[in-house]
Parts: structure tokens; sequence; C-alpha cells
């Protein structure tokens, strides 16, 4: 369903009465066009910084070379000498960020080494970098910063200041996400610096257009060196549940659309949808009840026949039943509970034994109602939440088969389900973020299809919010 409200915005008409009556005037957003590209980031300008002591500058360069991105310096910032020295070594070539007014394209893409921070007082290196800057970046600009991870900073005074970060990236979100600029932090463990240019390049592409404000754990992978995202799931097998429509088929088809081979399944009563996205990706349809005594069998012996096994498995497939707690009936609590949750878990205990290939990556979707709740959802919310639990559970089991098991919280996002919501409460669900509006489909599943991918192997075990910075569990 099309937002008839932001569409109207744009218009000269609704740009005026919006700001007569001071509504809000959601942007537009830049979504990627097409697949993963070996550059994605190719001509784009991207200012550089960094902090006292900062510890990943040369991967941080190194990375967003590799992508393409050309770099900018501000000039008489304390972290200026370690950014020249890392360019010097790398052969970089550094420019300076032109002035306001110059003529030449402002830099679209702010990336900051804050890792060295070591006590609060440091934290105004971060200000003095920022805050110059910050209301000249462009619509649809990124803000990305490195910290180290909190757990491994050192005293008190090191873990406060990086757990500091965590704040500043949620209020500057909310700050600069009326231009559809972004914001997120990746918190960084010991030895995997390595790993940062997948992360880097999703955050910082259209690929994560709806996805502000969010705080991601960077650990080293379990491949001895990591691969880029250009090309990664060519030659895959991937299962998704719930893949006849909605997310579930934006997942698929965006999994094929990197090369991966889909192996769609659904209920059979959906097996008319299902047949249809199969069709359009070239996949294999199973209609199969997620939560029937021998589902797990079942796609073991269909993925072993066909494909030799799975290398990614999404689960999507999922009900709501919302009764307020007093009013909700048995078998409608024990129906979402079943499907949302017990059904995945008898499944992969399943597949763990029979039906994965080693190195297997899976993706479970929860939803923000399992972070903030909602009244009347009690069911789906356990549900939700419990997914969040079980990733971060599982992490290490998927870890010693040399695979991940992460999650996705979508927000409020643009599917049949809500367009046959009240047109208050639809409304108030799209504007309750910091970008103003819903998401789409194609949002939730470019993160799914990140999580795929063997270039997002420093990151198990967590669950990545794509809601708009929805100011509800943000």
């Amino acid at each position: 369903m099309s937002d008839r409200y932001l569409e109207l915005s744009h218009t000269p008409f609704g740009k005026a009465l919006a700001s007569l009556l001071g509504l809000p005037q959601p942007p537009r957003l830049k979504r990627a066009s097409g697949p993963w590209a070996q550059q994605p980031l190719i001509g784009v300008p991207a200012l550089v910084g960094a902090t006292t002591n900062a510890q990943f500058v040369a991967p941080l360069l190194k990375a967003l070379t590799e992508a393409g991105a050309t770099l900018r310096i501000q000039p008489e910032h304390v972290g200026l000498p370690l950014i020249k020295a890392a360019a010097q070594k790398l052969g970089v070539t550094l420019a300076g960020n032109p002035a306001k007014g110059s003529g030449d394209a402002p830099s679209a893409l702010y990336v900051v080494d804050a890792s060295g921070l070591a006590n609060p007082a440091q934290i105004r290196e971060l200000y003095d970098f920022l805050q110059p800057v910050t209301g000249g970046i462009p619509a649809n600009g990124r803000v990305l910063i490195l910290s180290r991870a909190p757990s491994e900073a050192g005293d008190a005074a090191h873990v406060a200041s990086a757990t500091a970060l965590r704040g500043f990236i949620r209020a500057l979100g909310k700050e600069v996400g009326k231009k559809g600029i972004t914001a997120n932090l990746l918190e960084v463990q010991t030895g995997a610096e390595d790993w940062l240019a997948g992360p880097l390049r999703f955050f910082l592409s259209e690929h994560s257009a709806f996805i502000s404000g969010q705080v991601l754990p960077v650990g080293a992978g379990p491949r001895e060196e990591p691969i880029a995202l250009s090309g990664s799931l060519q030659g895959k097998v991937a299962l998704v549940t719930g893949a006849a429509r909605g997310i579930g088929a934006s997942i698929a088809e965006t999994l094929a659309r990197e090369g991966a081979t889909i192996i769609g399944m659904d209920h059979p009563s959906a097996e008319g949808g299902l047949a249809e996205t199969m069709a359009r990706i070239g996949g294999v349809g199973l209609a199969l009840d997620v939560t029937a005594k021998d589902a797990a069998q079942r796609i073991a012996e269909e993925a072993n026949k066909k494909f030799g096994g799975l290398d990614i498995v999404v689960h999507n497939a999922g009900v709501t039943r919302d009764k307020m707690l007093r009013n909700m009936a048995p078998h409608l609590w024990d129906m979402v509970l079943d499907i949302n949750f017990g059904a995945i878990l008898r499944i992969n205990e399943g597949l763990l034994k029979d039906g994965l290939k080693d190195g297997a990556r899976m993706v479970c979707i929860s939803s923000i109602g399992g972070i903030s709740g909602n009244a009347g959802q009690t069911n789906y919310a356990a549900t939700k939440a419990g997914i969040i639990g079980y990733a971060s559970s599982m992490a290490s089991t998927m870890a010693r088969h040399g695979g991940a098991i992460n999650a996705v919280a979508p927000g409020f996002i643009e599917t049949a389900m809500t367009a046959q919501m009240p047109v208050g409460p639809r409304e108030v669900g799209r504007r309750l973020s910091s970008l103003g509006q819903g998401g789409m489909p194609i949002d939730i599943a470019e993160a799914v299809t990140f999580f795929a991918s063997h270039a997002a192997g420093g990151i198990n075990g967590q669950t990545l919010r794509v809601c708009g910075q929805n100011f509800m569990g943000a």
C-alpha cells in the first residue's frame, strides 16, 4: 500500500500545507535498485574522522577505499595525524572537505573511529568533529561510528565512554532522520578489525535505507578471511518459510537476486501464491505447515535430495491473533506460540541433525513488538522476544558448525496486513519513527540477505531492528 500522505507532502501544494500546519514532511528514501555492487560506494565522498588513540583507522580506510569511496578529511581535528599516517602507509589519497558554497558536492558519508575514547571528557572530540558538519549532511546521507565493544573496553571509564556512544547515536538518529539520514554504531570486538568491510558496506549503502539508531556488535568470523558481499550468495541454497507473499516473498526474491537458489515454504492453503512467487525467481515450492510434526524431516529430505542440504534458513512464517490477555482464548495463545516460536525450535533441532551444510547461516524474524510490547499482543510479543533470546543462545552452537544465527526485528512495514488497519493507527504507525514513514518489505529482505552472507561472518547471535528508528523501543 502506498503512503499517500508522503506522496502529497512532496507536491508543491502538500509542502505548503504541511509547512502552514506544522505537519511532518517525511523524506523520500533512496533504496538500492539492484544487487550488491563490487564497489557500492564508487565516487561517493566520505568524511573520515578519528578520536584520540583510535584503533581501527587503517582497516576503516582500507574498507572504504576498496568499496570505492572518495576519502575526505576535516582539518585540525584531533585524529587527523592517525588518519594521515594510515593513509600514507596504505597509499590512499585524502582530500579536504569542501567549504559550504564552494560548488563541490557535500560529503554523503560521515564515518568516525571513536574506538579510543578513554573517559567522558574525550567524548567532546566526537562533538568537535561532527557538530560543525552535521547541519550540512545531505538528504539520505549516512553517519557511522565505530567503537570498541564496551565489554572489552577496559576500566570503568573506558566502558562508560564506549557505552555513551549508544545514547549519542540514537539521539543523533532522531535529529537527522527527517532528511532521510541514518546514524548507526558498530561495536568492534578484539580481533574483528578485518571483518569490518561487510558491515561498513551494508550500513553506508542504499541497501540499509530504513535502518537507523542501531547498535550492532561485530566479532571475528569463523572463516580464515572475510569475503565480499557482491556474489557471496552465488550457488547457495536457502529455505524461506512464509514465502508466498509479503515480507517472505520479498526475502526470497532478494536472496535470489544475489544468486541463491530458493526453497520457498508456506502453508498448503497458500500454495497458489507460493507457486507464483517461486515461478518468478526459479525457486522450488514446498507446501508444508511449519507446525507439522515431520516438518524438519520433510524439509531435510527436500533439500538433501535436490541440493545436498541448506546453506541458509530464514524463519519468516508467523501469525498474529491479537486480544487483550483477559479476553484471549487458549487456542489463540497456543496457535501463536506454536507457529511463531515452537515450530522454529523444532525445525532447527531437526535440521541441526540433518539438512544443514557446514557454515549454514540462519535468520529469524522477530519484531519491534518483542522489544517494546504492544497492548493486545502478549502472545505475539512473547514469541518475538523469545526469538531474540533464542538467537543469542544458539550463537555458540552455530559457530561450532562454522555458521551463525541472527534475528531481524521489523517495525511498521507496509504490507497487506498493515493496509487493513484503521486509518488513524496506520498513520501513527507510519510517523512513529525518525524517518517519518513505514518501511517496505524490501527493507527487511535487505537486512536478512546481509545476515545470510558470510560477509556478515563477524555477526552472530545479534538482533538488528529494521524500523526506521521506531520511537518505541528505539
